[in-house]
């Protein structure tokens, strides 16, 4: 069986530096000062992810650390959107990279997040069954094992694939694996299917030849960047300035696609097709939030409610409205 992880040919530290000197065309994350009256944070902290593309190209080239002169830069890699939920809880960020659906989850439950910025709308999350399955529809399914991380993308679009067919999560049984987890109990057999996300999806997909045996676009949410709503209040100029360092690293990735590739490929330490798969399935063209996602996010709502995924009494709606927040995307993103 193939590992998760192989090397891949290093890209020379000088060819990158030549990329990032070409950037400078894009627009710039510059240092600002502070609105009046808000107090410097002690540390920038942010989380990157293999599924967050434009946070790699920030900790990459240092564009965060190059708008804030002298304040300490901490990264924390996040492994799922579960995994960067508990990180902003537990006061380890202040910027967490997640599904759009797994932050209204949150919100739903008590946590007081804030999406402010879309950093992709992508196809990260699928289905996939072994390439030797005998399972060919969603109905199949029923009695199965299905592999899945909790409170993350990949589980709700579970959740929303089996409703299709007229199943719920009683009718399986969810084995609950971080993601890369979920990808080794697939080809090992452990599971009948897994609900996977990129780039371990795409990796399953070439490595393994594993099957996608129901996807929908309209069943992943977006790829999101959220704060709490104490951070908002108290620094909205440092967000401000950290979503312009991810417009910086948005146009970059719009702009240099190979580049894109060879980097997600040497963080992850995937084979560079499988980095190429995984971006294809993903869209960078719109980083507003806005009413597109709350329409969006807002379909979805019946699904936590009838499967007890929220507190009793919660409307789901309101947490939607209560969770988009575009007036920080709005101020930095250029016209």
């Amino acid at each position: 069986m193939p590992t998760l992880f192989q090397t891949v040919s290093t890209v020379s530290r000088r060819a990158w530096r030549t990329l990032g000197l070409l950037s400078a065309l894009l627009p710039a994350a510059v240092s600002a000062p502070l609105a009046h009256g808000e107090e410097a944070p002690a540390a920038i902290r942010l989380d990157y992810a293999y599924y967050s593309p434009t946070s790699l190209v920030l900790r990459h080239f240092g564009w965060v650390e190059q708008a804030f002169p002298g304040t300490p830069v901490n990264w924390v890699l996040s492994q799922g959107s579960n995994r960067s939920l508990e990180y902003l809880n537990g006061d380890s960020i202040d910027f967490a990279s997640t599904a759009g659906l797994a932050a209204v989850l949150a919100r739903a439950n008590g946590s007081p997040v804030k999406t402010v910025y879309i950093a992709s709308r992508p196809e990260w999350t699928a289905l996939a069954v072994a390439k030797d399955s005998p399972l060919k529809s969603l109905a199949d399914l029923k009695g199965k094992k299905i592999a899945a991380t909790k409170g993350t993308d990949p589980y709700l679009f579970t959740l929303r694939a089996l409703q299709q067919a007229g199943l719920g999560k009683d009718d399986v049984e969810l084995v609950h694996l971080q993601h890369p987890d979920g990808r080794v109990a697939l080809e090992r057999g452990d599971v009948d299917a897994w609900a996977g996300l990129d780039p371990h999806l795409a990796a399953s997909e070439l490595q393994a030849g594993s099957r996608l045996l129901y996807r929908s676009l309209d069943f992943n949410s977006y790829g999101v960047l959220n704060v709490t709503e104490a951070f908002a209040t108290a620094h909205p100029q440092t967000i401000e300035t950290v979503l312009r360092a991810y417009e910086r690293a948005r146009h970059w990735a719009l702009e240099h696609p190979d580049e894109l590739a060879k980097l997600l490929a040497e963080a992850s330490g995937l084979p560079l097709e499988v980095a190429r798969l995984q971006l294809q399935r993903t869209d960078f063209s719109d980083p507003l939030p806005g009413e597109r996602q709350v329409t969006a996010l807002k379909a979805a709502a019946p699904i936590l409610v009838s499967e007890g995924l929220v507190r009793r009494g919660v409307n789901v709606d309101t947490v939607v409205e209560q969770l988009i927040e575009p007036r920080f995307a709005r101020a930095a993103v250029a016209p």
